[in-house]
């Protein structure tokens, strides 16, 4: 169980604050939810308490992690040479796990491949959506603003796209 004022992170969302926990009605039957604000977007999240295990809600990482998670970024990932669709398929599966190294892994691949290839309006869209979620457990760990972390992951993948040549 969470509390008011934890860090969590909402799979495919991101990470957030949860505000408040709250008992809702809807369609007839009363529930309780957590109340969870996004830093990114400034979005207001409910989440079922009773579904918090099926959803994935987990803390967020600590620093050492983050740190772990930006050195993964700058390593060399071998080109995977599956279909588009096969891709999307694997992708999807990564985001919705709500592990932040794979979600991580995501916005490399499809980041590198936007600057070596280009995206499908479907990967341009999963990449935006994986940055949201990275980009928002950043600025929870490290205490930095939403411009201030994405600056960081391009500059990471920056480092990487210049490794490989």
């Amino acid at each position: 169980m969470f509390n008011v004022g934890d860090k969590v992170v909402y799979p495919m969302y991101g990470a957030g604050v949860i505000e408040s926990i709250e008992e809702k009605e809807i369609l007839g039957e009363i529930r309780k939810y957590y109340v969870m604000r996004m830093p990114v977007g400034d979005m207001k999240v409910m989440i079922p308490i009773g579904n918090v295990q099926n959803i994935g809600l987990r803390d967020v990482v600590d620093e050492c992690l983050i740190n772990n998670v930006m050195d993964n970024m700058c390593t060399e990932e071998a080109e995977a040479s599956i279909n588009w669709n096969q891709r999307y398929r694997a992708n999807m599966d990564k985001v919705k796990s709500g592990d932040i190294f794979k979600v991580a892994e995501v916005v490399r691949s499809l980041m590198l491949r936007e600057i070596e290839k280009g995206l499908s309006t479907g990967e341009r869209k999963m990449l935006e959506n994986a940055k949201q979620i990275l980009v928002s457990e950043f600025v929870l760990v490290k205490g930095i603003d939403e411009v201030e972390a994405m600056g960081i992951i391009t500059e990471l993948i920056e480092k990487n796209k210049n490794a490989s040549v």
